[in-house]
């Protein structure tokens, strides 16, 4: 009797341990949600990273096909089909618009509005100056070419300089109080029981 009886609390605990709210396909919780936010999060933060990292190498492509005679809209459209990352597939997509009719320059305003790129303003409007104008891309787009390199240095030394101040607090809250209490605390219990 008290072992059916202890047999029943254990399929009931069981049970109830089942049906908790455990996040997962067993559980009858929600799904883990929060690491698949996080997920999204890093993927759309290494896409924009992958996106804004193709702005250089298209304003190169841009130079070399204007320093080729190629009018800004002939040049704007080799150099995209040069490009092979997430840049390059946008930026077709944009074109293909534009081949069904879209204004090529409100094409491309909208996809830099949208991809929240400055950089990618920036050629937009370098792209428009040059063709209203009449003016030589080749110049405006290597100009723009080394500024945005430019930056791009000086964003990465910020970041180094940065990173010193931020080892700061794990190496005094982490690293010191683990290394003290490996190494000076026994020397202390020590010490004591020495003394007693």
């Amino acid at each position: 009797m008290a072992v059916g009886l202890a047999g029943l609390a254990a399929g009931a605990g069981v049970a109830g341990l089942a049906g908790a709210n455990v996040p997962g396909p067993l559980g009858t919780g929600r799904p883990a949600r929060p690491v698949r936010r996080t997920r999204r999060r890093v993927s759309a933060r290494a896409r924009r990273r992958a996106l804004d990292g193709e702005i250089p190498q298209l304003l190169d492509l841009l130079a070399a096909g204007s320093a080729a005679g190629l009018s800004a809209v002939t040049g704007f459209r080799r150099a995209v089909s040069a490009l092979r990352g997430p840049l390059g597939d946008e930026l077709r997509g944009a074109l293909r618009s534009v081949e069904l009719g879209a204004r090529w320059r409100s094409e491309l305003a909208d996809l830099a509005e949208r991809l929240d790129l400055s950089d990618l303003r920036r050629v937009v409007t370098v792209l428009a100056r040059s063709e209203t104008l009449g003016t030589s891309l080749v110049d405006a787009t290597r100009e723009l070419a080394a500024d945005v390199r430019s930056a791009r240095r000086a964003a990465v030394s910020e970041r180094a300089r940065a990173a010193p101040v931020k080892m700061l607090f794990p190496l005094v809250f982490l690293i010191l109080p683990a290394f003290l209490l490996l190494t000076v605390v026994p020397v202390l219990l020590t010490t004591v029981r020495s003394i007693r």
